[in-house]
């Protein structure tokens, strides 16, 4: 297996301090996208699927389990005996904590896919996972997503009884993210920290604070 060339230090710090330079100016181009996003308009989306959970029928209002966002990861239904590996890899990754920090900013979580309940089930006990996961088998809720048999990431924000879409990502804008602040990056509210460049009334605090 090929390795990289060997330099001196010098030439290698050269060559870190012109990449550090490149990764500035793209974490300043992220923050303006970030940004852009936060000033998107939203269309309102139905509230009428009855999604089935271990707890009985659920409509996507009662997903924001009583907050004001939520981001839902759609989960491939490839069949029961197949399970799509990306879907799997992404939901691997979600580390234990991270819905917990969602939450401090006002965001729900959860994963929806087409699978039956029951196949949903036994898979998240195989694989050890404790996201919340839905079935929306019998609803239209990937289609009119967009996301087909596909995966899809979606936001979503609520305004009393009403449910808006406020941003959706799929194929690598989904799987480039590093959890916790790069979702809060793609809800309308970003991650609410007071050096955001956001329109005026959102909710911001100290980075720190």
């Amino acid at each position: 297996m090929e390795k990289p060339s060997i330099v001196a230090p010098d030439q290698w710090q050269q060559a870190r301090d012109e990449l550090l330079k490149a990764e500035k100016e793209a974490t300043r181009a992220l923050d303006a996208l970030a940004a852009r996003r936060r000033r998107l308009p939203m269309v309102k989306f139905d509230n009428g699927y009855a999604f089935d959970t271990p707890t009985g029928t659920r409509t996507l209002l009662d997903l924001f389990e009583d907050r004001g966002q939520l981001i839902v990861y759609q989960f491939m239904d490839n069949g029961p005996k197949h399970f799509c590996p990306g879907c799997t890899w992404f939901t691997n990754s979600v580390p234990v904590t991270g819905l917990a920090g969602l939450a401090d900013r006002g965001v729900s979580w959860v994963t929806v896919s087409n699978m039956p309940l029951a196949q949903i089930e036994a898979y998240k006990a195989k694989m050890g996972w404790t996201l919340p996961f839905v079935s929306s088998r019998g609803t239209s809720f990937s289609d009119d997503c967009g996301a087909g048999r596909g995966f899809m990431l979606s936001m979503f924000l609520r305004d009393g009884e009403d449910v808006y879409r406020t941003y959706n990502t799929t194929s690598r804008g989904v799987d480039r993210l590093v959890f916790v602040n790069s979702m809060l990056d793609l809800t309308p509210y970003g991650r609410q920290e007071d050096w955001e460049d956001s329109p005026a009334g959102w909710p911001q605090h100290p980075t720190y604070g």
